[in-house]
């Protein structure tokens, strides 16, 4: 019994082995490879001063000087690669209320090159145009991932 268990596991391990290195499998075509745009971004809240008759009508300790919205504002955000337009959108925040961020993920499967990116993000409506804006140029090898982010601490794109 015990020569046949182990024949029967050197068989199993065996055959365990061939199988996961078949068929072999890449998830990018040859020469390809990957641009993320990925991040999450607060918009900007709807908030006014209080007048002194507001102020004087609530409770010391409820005195904020102002008073915001809940719900936040969508975040816009176009992207071109190479001139050309491929990421126009604007993201609803997030959560019930409307009061999280709000979320992008794109992934843009590209031939290995050299490419000039232009960003542009909108997250405050009284703001006429965009609050934040980029160009990167970057030269993608086959099979690389690149990631494009957004800090913001700092209000600014980065790659990573």
């Amino acid at each position: 019994h015990l020569l046949l268990g182990g024949a029967v596991s050197l068989a199993t391990v065996l055959a365990t082995a061939a199988l996961s290195a078949w068929p072999a499998w890449q998830s990018l075509a040859p020469g390809a490879a990957v641009l993320r745009l990925s991040f999450s971004h607060s918009g900007a809240r709807n908030c006014r001063d209080r007048t002194e008759a507001e102020l004087a009508k609530l409770p010391p300790n409820m005195r904020d000087a102002q008073i915001c919205d809940r719900r936040r504002a969508p975040v816009r955000i176009e992207m071109d690669i190479d001139g050309q337009p491929v990421l126009a959108a604007d993201l609803a925040p997030s959560g019930l209320a409307g009061s999280g961020p709000s979320r992008v993920y794109h992934r843009f499967e590209l031939p290995a090159g050299h490419y000039q990116v232009d960003l542009r993000m909108r997250d405050d409506p009284a703001v006429a145009g965009v609050t934040q804006e980029a160009t990167f140029d970057i030269d993608l090898v086959p099979a690389q991932s690149q990631a494009i982010d957004f800090d913001a601490s700092a209000g600014r794109f980065f790659l990573h």
